[in-house]
């Protein structure tokens, strides 16, 4: 870095992270009439310029070099799997994938659009009242602090800037054929009608139906049909192009910030975007209860001091912790006492899924979009009765081809040779025939699992990286087992050839890639002692503050975090623009 900080005007707000979350609450506020600056750490990023349909689906480029995503020579976390263990730096993603530039880890997403359960945010209090001491006392759920009645709405405007494609199986109530049956009440249909999936859904749900199950369109971002949105941005059908997951969509079809939100915000006055600008740190008064604004360092090295009003940190999971624990907002979690809020409750996603191998159906397997599929929901969260199973928790079902790339989908059944002639037969014999049933499924805190900052590694700016400790609870492994005993039944009533299961077993592993859905780390809740922010996502401590992303689950059920992640920034900017503006630097809610 050159020099001190150079001091910038001032501005209304400041937002980290031009993601999903940052940029629909930048949107929201100049609209109220706020001046805002943008500080987006990566480079920015626009359909037109980079993703021209030539050149988009690129697997090397993407896929495997991994250009969309945060390089670890920027920034990479170390990781351990207890706190007897040295961290070591993840020198490669492998386990998640960070994102970097405009659009965030929302831009090389899967497009899967969920709303959590109702439950969901009262779930600590919800399993407690129904199984008591049947749920493993190791587990450290926590309640939300909010409720459906103030989720839903912000659920519904989400969907209108996303254009999610779905059919909806509760309105207002009343349960509806083709939609998911377990779903919270919702006012109104998805804005565009459901995707039509390609055969091997089609056949995964034909299946599920005859067992007994109610199978529903997945919920996609990966819209079915042309859309304008609530900002006045034009989408277009997917196409299955089959370069979904990883890539940007040149198609226009896949919902991110840079399609949804970017283009709108861009073109107002009171908006500026600073790219390739790291925030370093969140400034505060002397006694660190009122924000002051952030310094940055920009790509030539300069530091600057950005000064502002309020101040939103909407950077992925990590750097938002990272973020608090550098500029000391909350007490650093210690796993001995359990006392402390930043870092608490971190939780992952538990993948499970089953392969099948067929002789007579073709799955015409290049083909697909991340999120076009069939779903089921009887094997998740507590839809089903947990008496007596020894866990708590589940996992949404879906059959959802992403498209399989010509260099990374090599399916071939458990024995194949790795390399040679008869691993060649075997690829062009299976790569049409075979498909799987994955179950994404929860992860719930423990004491254990917390993130915090490590003593010995540090980024290119001389800061400590961010220390992930986690390792699978017994709780979730029991339950991967069950949901994979369950998607297995329904595998083999499909007749396969051969069938093979993937349920998670053992530590968890930094190299396969098994979920870019890390959270908790900063939660939201009503009690400041176990809680960074109230759950209009505001600070305890600083006011002025807001922080907004998956950091802010206590943990996670068997959905995808996006359609949440969306919801609260909504509800975020809707508290500031709406009731934080009438008394600034106020908390909106007393602890």
């Amino acid at each position: 870095m050159t020099g001190p900080a150079k001091r910038l005007p001032h501005t209304d707000a400041v937002v980290i992270g031009l993601g999903w979350a940052g940029s629909i609450i930048a949107k929201e506020m100049v609209d109220a009439g706020l001046e805002v600056v943008g500080l987006e750490r990566g480079g920015w990023i626009e359909t037109g310029v980079d993703f021209n349909i030539n050149t988009a689906p690129d697997e090397l480029r993407y896929a495997r070099r991994q250009e969309l995503m945060l390089q670890t020579v920027q920034n990479t976390v170390t990781a351990r799997n207890n706190s007897a263990q040295e961290a070591l730096p993840m020198r490669k993603w492998g386990s998640f994938h960070p994102g970097n530039g405009t659009g965030g880890a929302g831009l090389h997403w899967a497009g899967i659009t969920w709303r959590f359960q109702p439950e969901e945010f009262r779930l600590a209090s919800y399993l407690s009242e129904k199984y008591g001491d049947e749920v493993d006392p190791n587990l450290t759920l926590q309640d939300w602090g909010t409720d459906w009645s103030e989720m839903e709405p912000a659920y519904d405007y989400f969907e209108r800037i996303a254009g999610v494609s779905g059919k909806a199986g509760n309105i207002n109530g009343e349960i509806l054929a083709g939609g998911n049956p377990f779903e919270g009440a919702r006012t109104r249909d998805y804005p565009t009608g459901p995707t039509i999936p390609t055969y091997a859904p089609k056949l995964f749900a034909q299946v599920a139906e005859d067992l007994g199950y109610k199978p529903f369109h997945t919920p996609s971002s990966i819209l079915s049909e042309a859309y304008t949105n609530i900002y006045g941005m034009q989408m277009g059908p997917c196409t299955y192009c089959g370069f979904c997951t990883n890539y940007g969509c040149a198609n226009l079809s896949k919902a991110s910030a840079i399609t949804c939100v970017l283009p709108a915000l861009v073109r107002q006055q009171g908006f500026t975007a600073r790219t390739r600008s790291e925030v370093l740190k969140i400034e505060t008064d002397s006694n660190g209860s009122k924000a002051t604004g952030v310094t940055f360092v920009d790509s030539d090295g300069q530091e600057w001091f950005q000064p502002a009003d309020i101040v939103v940190s909407a950077a992925f999971t990590f750097e938002n912790v990272r973020l608090m624990l550098l500029s000391g907002i909350g007490t650093p979690y210690d796993p001995a006492t359990g006392k402390g809020q930043t870092g608490r409750n971190y939780c992952y996603q538990t993948a499970n899924n089953v392969r099948l191998f067929f002789d007579d159906k073709e799955f015409n397997s290049f083909i697909g979009g991340g999120a076009i599929g069939m779903a089921i929901d009887e094997t998740n969260n507590d839809n089903f009765d947990h008496s007596g199973l020894g866990f708590v928790g589940g996992g949404s079902t879906r059959v959802g081809p992403i498209g399989a790339p010509p260099i990374g989908s090599r399916p071939v059944p458990e024995g194949t040779p790795k390399w040679g002639s008869k691993w060649k037969q075997a690829t062009t014999e299976n790569y049409n025939r075979s498909m799987s049933i994955g179950c994404e499924s929860s992860s719930y805190a423990q004491r254990g699992n917390y993130l915090s900052l490590d003593p010995n590694y540090k980024d290119r700016l001389g800061r400590p990286l961010l220390r992930v400790t986690f390792d699978f609870p017994e709780n979730d492994l029991r339950m991967s087992q069950y949901v994979t005993d369950k998607i297995e039944e329904i595998g083999r009533a499909m007749n396969p050839r051969s069938i093979e299961r993937n349920a998670m077993t053992g530590h968890w592993n930094t190299v396969p890639y098994q979920s870019s859905h890390v959270v908790g780390g900063f939660v939201m809740g009503a009690d400041p002692e176990t809680s960074g922010t109230n759950k209009y996502l505001q600070s305890w401590q600083v006011p002025n503050l807001f922080v907004v992303g998956a950091n802010a689950f206590p943990q996670n059920p068997g959905y995808n975090p996006t359609g949440t992640v969306g919801a609260l920034a909504v509800k975020a900017a809707w508290a500031i623009t709406r009731d934080y503006l009438k008394a600034p630097h106020q908390p909106l809610v007393q602890a």
